[in-house]
């Protein structure tokens, strides 16, 4: 069996020289902020030389476009029309989760 791990968000990238570090987060479920949202919390770290990061980025590009294509995910444009933000699908469209709106 494999090892598995869930991440919310990426907290932090840092690059050094050829090496690229990811720091993986995820919500606290006992932390929280002033507004009561829960505080993101290092996890994990990823460590890669910067080419294989290159790579993972354009995978991760491709992934992102076929998940728009699918209709999964929207690109929101901001005020100049670039695309700024990526957006879950309405709640009701194939394959979203009930547990989020």
């Amino acid at each position: 069996m494999s090892n598995e791990l869930y991440a919310d968000g990426i907290g932090e990238i840092t690059i050094t020289g050829t090496i690229v570090r990811i720091d993986l987060m995820s919500l606290s479920a006992t932390d929280r902020d002033a507004n009561n949202n829960p505080k993101p919390v290092f996890r994990q770290r990823i460590i890669m030389p910067v080419d294989a990061f290159a790579n993972a980025v354009d995978l991760m590009q491709k992934a992102l476009g076929g998940l728009v294509e699918a209709g999964a995910v929207r690109r929101v444009a901001d005020m100049s029309g670039a695309a700024a933000e990526i957006q879950s699908a309405p709640v009701g469209a194939s394959n979203a989760s009930p547990n989020f709106n």
